[in-house]
C-alpha cells in the first residue's frame, strides 16, 4: 500500500479538477460528495497503510520513499519529487484527512445556502492537497511548495466572504490579505534556512541531510534553526506574527475548524519535529524557542479570557495550545508536541464546528446576546461541553494527557518554564469555562435570538458527535500498554526520558486541581461571589492590556505599518520614479535630441555630404595614426 502513497495526492487533485470542470454541470450535492469522498477515501488510504508502518514490516525508522519524478537536476543541485512515507508524515496524513473529512461533510449543511457552494469546496480540496504535500514531501523544497500552497488556500478561505465587512473583522479581504502578508514575513527565515542548509550540507533531501548531521558534518545549527523559528512563527502564530489568526476567524466557521485547528497552523509544529536534528544541536536555539512558545500561550490566554465573541475567544485559544506544542518540541519532547498536535485537532475542531452550529442557528457569535442555549440545543450544548473539558485539562479527557505531558517535560528543562505554562493552564481552563457558560448555561440574554433557535441537522451533527468521542478518548493514544503514540515515533523523533514517576504523578495532581480550580472561579464569578469583584479590580490594568491586544496591533498598525508604508513611498518616488524612470526617459530623451540634430545633415545638400566624408575620413586618418 506505501508504494500507493501518490494517490494520497490525487485524490484531492481529481476532487478539485472535477468541481473546477463540471461543478456547474453536476449540481451542488455532487459537488460536495466529490470533494468529501475523495478526502474521506484518502483517509482510508492512510489507514490502510498504518499497520505496515506502525508495525514495521517493510519501514525502517527513516521510512520508505516514493520516487515520483525527477524534478530539479542542474548541476549538484539535485532535487527529486518524491513522498516520504514513515510515522510521523502519516500521522499528520491521517490527521489532516481524517479531522478534514469530517469538516467537508459538517460544511455541507453549513454552506447550503451560500451562492458560492462548489467554489468553496474547490478551494477545501486544494487546501487538503497542499498540506498532504506539505507533510509528505521527502525534502526541504518540496515541503515549502505545501508550504506556500496552504498560505494561498488560506488567503483564499479566509477572504471567502470577500465583499463582507462588520465592525468585529472589518474587510474580510483585507483579514485574509493580513494572513498572507505576515505569513510571508515567516517565509523569508524557511527560504534563508534552507539556503543555508544547501550550502553546508550540499542536499536538501531529509534523509541525506540528517544522514550528514548522524555523520558529525558542521553545521551552524543555531543560526538554521532560528530561521526555522521565524517561519514557525508566522505558519504556527507565534509572539511577534501571531496577529493573523485572530482575524482570520472571518472566514466561514468550517475554514476556522480546518486551517487553525488540524491543518496549517500545525505545519510549524510538523517542521520543528520533522527537522528535530537540528534542535538538538543547538541549546540556544531550544531554549529561545521554549520561552516564545510558553510566553505566546500565556499572552493569548489572557486575550481569550476579555473576548466577547466566540470564535474570537477559540482564535486566542489555538494561539495559546500552539505555544504549549512549541513548548513541547523546544524541550526536546517532539513526540509529546505531535500527540498534543493530534488531540488538539480533535478537541479544537470539535469547539470551532459546535461555535459554527451555534452562528448557524442564532446567526450571532456574541457572548453577551447568548446565554440558555443548552435548553433549545442540547446535542451542540454537550458537544461543546466534552471540547471545554479536553481544552481545560480536566483528566480523563484528552487534553489533560497531551498537554500535562508537556508540562512535565517543561519541568524537566526549566522549573520557570512549567510555572509559566501552569498559570496559562489555569487561565486555560477560566476561559474555556466561561465561554461554556455565557453560551449555554444560564438565562437567555436575547430573548428574540432564543426564540428563534432551533438544532443544527444530522450534517453537521453527526460529524460533531464523531469528534466529542475522539476529544474523549484520544488521550489513550498514548497511554502506556495501549497504543504509546510516544513510543511509536520515538525511531522518527528520537527518545524522551520522562520523569520519575513520583514526580509525574505529583505534576498531573497538580495539573488536574489547577483545571478545576478554572472552573470553581467561573462558577463563582456567574453565581456572583462577593470575593470576585476584589480579584477583578486587582486584575484590572491586566485586563486592559489583554483588551488591547497586549498593544502589539496598535504597534504594527500604528508604527510598523506607516514606517514601512512611508519607506515603501520614499523609494516609489525617489528610486522608482525619480532614478530608475529618469534613466530610462532621459535615454530616450538624449536619443531623441541626437537623431534630431543628425536628421538636420540628411538635408539633401552636395557641400553637407561633402563636408561629411572630409570629417569621416579625417577622424579615421587620426584613428589609425593614433594606434599606430
Amino acid at each position: 500500500m506505501i508504494s500507493l502513497a501518490w494517490l494520497l495526492l490525487l485524490l484531492p487533485l481529481a476532487g478539485m479538477l472535477i468541481n473546477l470542470v463540471l461543478g456547474r454541470v453536476i449540481g451542488r450535492r455532487a459537488t460536495a460528495v466529490v470533494a468529501s469522498g475523495t478526502v474521506g477515501v484518502a483517509f482510508l488510504l492512510a489507514l490502510s497503510m498504518a499497520p505496515d508502518v506502525f508495525g514495521g514490516l517493510h519501514v525502517h525508522d527513516h521510512g520508505t520513499t516514493v520516487h515520483l519524478w525527477n524534478w530539479i537536476d542542474m548541476g549538484s543541485f539535485h532535487v527529486p519529487m518524491a513522498l516520504l512515507v514513515d510515522k510521523l508524515s502519516l500521522v499528520m496524513v491521517m490527521v489532516v484527512t481524517g479531522v478534514g473529512f469530517l469538516i467537508h461533510v459538517y460544511a455541507i449543511g453549513y454552506m447550503e445556502g451560500d451562492e458560492r457552494f462548489n467554489r468553496f469546496f474547490l478551494y477545501l480540496n486544494l487546501f487538503i492537497l497542499a498540506m498532504l504535500l506539505l507533510v509528505l514531501g521527502d525534502s526541504f523544497l518540496t515541503l515549502f511548495i505545501g508550504w506556500e500552497g496552504v498560505g494561498l488556500a488560506s488567503f483564499l478561505l479566509i477572504g471567502f466572504w470577500f465583499d463582507r465587512k462588520d465592525d468585529l473583522y472589518g474587510s474580510f479581504a483585507d483579514c485574509g490579505k493580513k494572513a498572507f502578508i505576515v505569513n510571508r514575513i515567516g517565509d523569508v527565515g524557511m527560504i534563508l534556512a534552507m539556503a543555508l542548509i544547501w550550502s553546508t550540507v550540499g542536499s536538501l533531501e531529509f534523509n541525506e541531510v540528517f544522514h550528514e548531521l548522524e555523520a558529525g558534518i558542521a553545521v551552524p545549527a543555531t543560526a538554521v534553526c532560528l530561521l526555522l523559528l521565524l517561519a514557525v512563527a508566522g505558519k504556527s502564530a507565534q509572539f511577534p506574527l501571531y496577529v493573523w489568526l485572530p482575524d482570520a476567524m472571518a472566514g466561514p466557521t468550517p475554514v476556522s475548524a480546518l486551517i487553525h485547528a488540524a491543518t496549517m497552523v500545525t505545519a510549524g509544529i510538523y517542521l520543528m519535529a520533522r527537522t528535530h536534528a537540528f534542535w538538538e544541536l543547538s541549546a540556544t536555539a531550544s531554549t529561545t524557542a521554549a520561552w516564545v512558545g510558553v510566553g505566546t500561550a500565556f499572552v493569548a490566554g489572557t486575550m481569550a479570557l476579555v473576548q466577547h465573541d466566540l470564535k474570537k475567544v477559540l482564535a486566542y485559544s489555538t494561539v495559546s495550545q500552539l505555544g504549549y506544542m512549541v513548548l513541547g518540541a523546544a524541550t526536546g519532547a517532539f513526540a509529546l508536541a505531535i500527540f498534543h498536535l493530534v488531540t488538539h485537532a480533535f478537541f479544537k475542531a470539535l469547539l470551532f464546528l459546535s461555535a459554527g452550529s451555534v452562528q448557524h442557528a442564532t446567526h450571532e457569535l456574541d457572548m453577551r446576546k447568548l446565554g440558555g442555549l443548552q435548553q433549545k440545543m442540547p446535542g451542540t450544548a454537550r458537544c461543546f461541553l466534552i471540547g471545554v473539558l479536553a481544552l481545560a485539562g480536566i483528566p480523563i479527557f484528552s487534553g489533560f494527557f497531551s498537554k500535562d505531558a508537556i508540562l512535565l517535560s517543561a519541568f524537566g528543562k526549566s522549573p520557570l518554564l512549567y510555572a509559566v505554562g501552569l498559570i496559562t493552564a489555569l487561565i486555560t481552563s477560566v476561559y474555556a469555562f466561561r465561554a461554556w457558560w455565557l453560551t449555554f448555561n444560564g438565562t437567555p440574554r436575547d430573548q428574540e435570538i432564543h426564540s428563534h433557535v432551533h438544532e443544527s441537522g444530522a450534517l453537521m451533527m453527526v460529524p460533531l458527535w464523531i469528534l466529542a468521542g475522539l476529544a474523549f478518548v484520544g488521550g489513550a493514544l498514548n497511554l502506556p500498554g495501549v497504543l504509546t503514540l510516544e513510543h511509536a515515533l520515538e525511531g522518527v523523533l528520537g527518545h524522551h526520558t520522562p520523569p520519575p514517576l513520583q514526580l509525574e504523578i505529583s505534576l498531573l495532581a497538580v495539573s488536574a486541581v489547577v483545571a478545576i480550580t478554572g472552573w470553581w472561579l467561573i462558577r463563582s464569578t456567574y453565581r456572583h461571589a462577593g470575593w470576585i469583584d476584589s480579584v477583578k479590580a486587582t486584575m484590572k490594568p491586566l485586563t486592559k492590556t489583554a483588551r488591547n491586544r497586549w498593544y502589539l496591533d496598535t504597534l504594527y498598525d500604528d508604527g510598523l505599518v506607516p514606517a514601512l508604508h512611508a519607506v515603501s513611498q520614499w523609494f516609489t518616488n525617489a528610486v522608482d520614479q525619480t532614478l530608475i524612470d529618469g534613466i530610462v526617459n532621459g535615454s530616450a530623451r538624449l536619443a531623441m535630441n541626437i537623431s534630431r540634430q543628425a536628421r538636420r545633415v540628411n538635408n539633401g545638400q552636395v557641400p553637407t555630404y561633402a563636408l561629411s566624408l572630409f570629417v569621416g575620413a579625417t577622424v579615421l586618418v587620426v584613428v589609425f595614426w593614433l594606434a599606430v
